[in-house]
């Protein structure tokens, strides 16, 4: 609730009340009005000097010494209704702030009662859906509740979140089996992501990466079996899968030089004849989902990994025979599955990035996915320093990023304060590329 708008104080008047030396008692009163829904009780205490101690006295009728005085609202108003200013203490109190008050006890009421509303019609919506006795359901409002996402989101927001939300698991749940060709048993339906989203959304970006509806059902997905909610993109495709939605798969691409799987598959023998003629692949998930048994590498293969397309690039321009991968930054979804089937596969990966914070950053996120440093010690890191131009380097922005597999790495980088970018080291890297072994 918000105090109706009245003519503004008499010039006079403003300027006697308005005075420097009473600006702590009227920002003090505007915060015991707002608490006490407008109502001018109880006291405020207020720092005043001799000007401003003479100037409340004034009005009040009575002498006030300098100091911590506690003044009484219901007097302070009295006073303003019989002065010149001729209004009450909130009328005085919005001019002389510059905006009107609130009454915020109202306010936040009026609030309860609409996110109570809410959470009534997610209820009603459950219940139409025939969901409300899931066994999943009471975990998923539960972390929706704790975790104050809806209430972040904004009660509009929230509001259409939520009803794409159920809407969308609701045609997951109750969408009829197909027969399947072979045998006539039924088969869960497949959806495309955007499919889905715009089937249940409206909007076929309304179930993205990003999107609060999306967010909201893969929570729901992730209660349902009994998971922890994904926090990365691998994890939140995979849990898609699970329930027989396909994310895109065909536009993010992951590159690599001469990787030339071995055995007799047509596609291993299509990335060996790619490798012969000296192409660049650019791998798709779809490509890596269709030869899911394919081995990638022998096992104990080195593969470098990289995080900028410009080493790359040089890689393929002078035929090296090592075998290079590139993230393009923080990788893609098929970069991160590419990594995951080379490690696991016995490949012995190793990855170089920026020595910069995010490029850091990413070093971990890739190393804790099973590779190893290369090049991306504290050692390296000063050795590029002493062959690099320092005055022309940029400064290191943005917080610190720890480097668990050399917490010294972390410690000379915030010491010398230079980020060093991964193509000023492409002399050292092409020639790890040359002689394909350990770095």
């Amino acid at each position: 609730m918000t105090s109706q708008s009245l003519p503004r104080l008499p010039a006079p008047v403003r300027g006697y009340l308005g005075d420097p030396s009473l600006t702590a008692l009227w920002a003090a009163a505007r915060r015991r009005l707002e608490r006490n829904r407008l109502s001018p009780t109880g006291t405020v205490q207020v720092q005043l000097d001799t000007e401003g101690a003479n100037r409340l006295g004034g009005l009040l009728g009575t002498r006030l010494e300098p100091g911590l005085r506690r003044i009484q609202l219901g007097a302070l108003e009295a006073a303003l209704r019989a002065s010149a200013a001729q209004c009450g203490l909130v009328s005085v109190v919005a001019d002389l702030t510059g905006q009107p008050l609130q009454d915020r006890t109202s306010v936040k009421e009026a609030q309860q009662t609409v996110w109570s509303a809410l959470w009534q019609q997610l209820d009603s919506d459950l219940t139409s859906a025939s969901m409300a006795h899931a066994s999943w359901v009471a975990h998923w409002l539960e972390e929706l509740r704790s975790t104050g996402l809806l209430t972040r989101a904004g009660i509009e927001a929230a509001s259409t979140a939520l009803s794409g939300a159920v809407r969308t698991i609701a045609t997951l749940t109750n969408t009829p089996l197909h027969p399947s060709p072979g045998n006539g048993t039924g088969v869960m339906k497949q959806w495309e992501l955007s499919e889905l989203a715009a089937h249940t959304t409206g909007d076929a970006h309304g179930l993205d990466e990003g999107r609060l509806t999306g967010l909201l059902v893969l929570k729901a997905i992730a209660a349902a079996c009994t998971l922890t909610p994904p926090d990365s993109s691998v994890g939140r495709r995979l849990l898609w899968g699970r329930v027989g939605v396909s994310t895109d798969v065909l536009s993010g691409t992951v590159m690599v030089w001469r990787l030339a799987p071995p055995g007799p598959h047509p596609w291993a023998q299509m990335m060996r004849k790619r490798r012969d003629l000296a192409l660049v692949t650019h791998l798709t998930l779809q490509e890596l989902h269709t030869v899911p048994d394919v081995p990638l590498t022998p096992p104990g293969t080195t593969v470098h990994f990289c995080e900028n397309p410009q080493v790359l690039q040089a890689a393929a321009r002078y035929g090296l025979p090592g075998i290079l991968i590139c993230g393009s930054g923080n990788p893609s979804a098929v970069g991160w599955e590419l990594l995951q089937r080379l490690t696991s596969g016995g490949a012995n990966v190793g990855y170089h990035g920026d020595f910069d914070w995010p490029g850091v950053a990413i070093a971990e996120r890739v190393m804790r996915a099973g590779a190893r440093p290369w090049r991306m010690h504290a050692a390296d890191y000063l050795n590029a320093l002493t062959k690099l131009p320092t005055d022309r380097l940029a400064s290191l922005a943005g917080e610190s990023v720890p480097t668990p597999w050399d917490p010294q790495l972390r410690t000379v980088m915030r010491q010398r304060g230079l980020a060093v970018h991964e193509e000023a080291l492409l002399a050292e890297l092409l020639g790890d590329l040359r002689t394909p072994v350990d770095a």
